[in-house]
């Protein structure tokens, strides 16, 4: 069992930026791929990000590409999801996941190859 915990989400202006963090205590966070995803009221869940376990190799969803950065810090366990020039589409439910079963430079935009969620945070911003 991993137990993720989301935070830095909140209320940006369009234009804005917002640094979104996932932190869990457990091992298999650290050698694991992590993912983001997000859901929008009324839509289906998304994929924003991922990065491997190995800290490369780092996949991104069409509608975020050249905007949005994910990074980790192994020493901190912590995986970053820096988002820039925020625009209404992109508020949503921002939740980090674990894909337990992903190789060492494996990275998945696959909602059902990741086991552990953690909560979401809420992401808000106005035009």
């Amino acid at each position: 069992q991993v137990h993720l915990v989301e935070s830095g989400g909140g209320l940006a202006q369009a234009g804005g930026s917002l640094t979104l963090s996932c932190t869990a205590s457990e091992r298999a966070f650290n050698t694991n791929a992590v993912g983001w995803f997000r859901q929008a009221p009324g839509k289906e869940r998304e994929f924003v990000a991922a990065i491997s376990w190995a800290g490369g190799s780092p996949k991104y969803g069409d509608s975020v590409k050249g905007r949005f950065t994910i990074s980790r810090d192994k020493a901190e366990n912590t995986v970053s999801l820096q988002m820039n020039n925020l625009t209404a589409e992109d508020t949503a439910t921002y939740s980090c996941a674990v894909d337990p079963h992903s190789g060492y430079g494996d990275t998945s935009s696959i909602e059902e190859h990741y086991t552990y969620w953690g909560r979401g945070t809420q992401v808000t911003v106005s035009s």
